[in-house]
């Protein structure tokens, strides 16, 4: 079939409605089941029909990719978007961003369902070359919004020099974050002493590469 042809997902705020229910109910069903449960228990737990489903998804493994780049790679919220917001009127960038990744790796140290479907990515990673093209697409600017935004207005302040913001992400992320996300892989916890040596060096090596350098 071509993709002219392909038939659309439907539309309309009804269908959005419909749509988040079924991923909602998904999400639940994959950490609790796994990737083997059925399309029918999807339907009953979303409260919509199969027929529905596979008119918004077309098969179970678009709708478990849907489920997976929605919630890990959703957008950050709450007190970390907070605090990343605030970086830009900081008198003192180096303490703001401090508490910025504090509160980024405290989310991501807490959200027991979003390391779960990691794993549950880890283990189904064969089936699903879907999901590296959406990541691919959006790339580490569309994934992480919050984080792109705060350090391209501190770059516009001139309070940071960064000629290349997609790896500017890529570098905070790895520097804050990825290591729980690795140990967490293996079922190990970073205790709170090395968490917090991990944030400042981080921090810190971050800021002394893209600070302003005298002329």
């Amino acid at each position: 079939m071509s993709r002219e042809s392909a038939k659309q997902p439907p539309g309309g705020p009804r269908a959005e409605r419909k749509r988040q229910a079924i991923v909602r109910a998904a999400r639940e069903l994959f950490l609790r089941e796994g990737f083997g449960v059925g399309m029918d228990a999807i339907a009953a737990e979303a409260g919509v029909s199969k027929v529905t489903v596979y008119n918004h998804f077309g098969s179970k493994e678009a709708l478990f990719t849907a489920v997976i780049t929605g919630a890990l790679d959703e957008p950050l919220t709450g007190d970390a978007s907070d605090a990343l917001e605030r970086l830009a009127e900081a008198e003192d960038l180096r303490p703001a961003l401090l508490d910025a990744a504090r509160t980024w790796v405290r989310s991501v140290r807490t959200d027991d369902k979003v390391a779960a479907l990691r794993n549950l990515v880890a283990a189904e990673a064969h089936r699903f070359p879907e999901l590296g093209r959406a990541w691919q697409h959006h790339g580490p600017e569309g994934h992480h919004p919050a984080v792109a935004k705060a350090l391209r207005t501190l770059a516009a302040q001139g309070r940071l020099v960064i000629p290349d913001l997609e790896a500017a992400i890529i570098q905070l992320y790895a520097l804050v974050v990825f290591p729980h996300l690795v140990f967490g892989s293996y079922g190990t916890r970073i205790d709170d002493n090395l968490t917090e040596r991990l944030v400042t060096s981080g921090v810190d090596m971050f800021l002394d590469h893209y600070a302003p350098r005298p002329d």
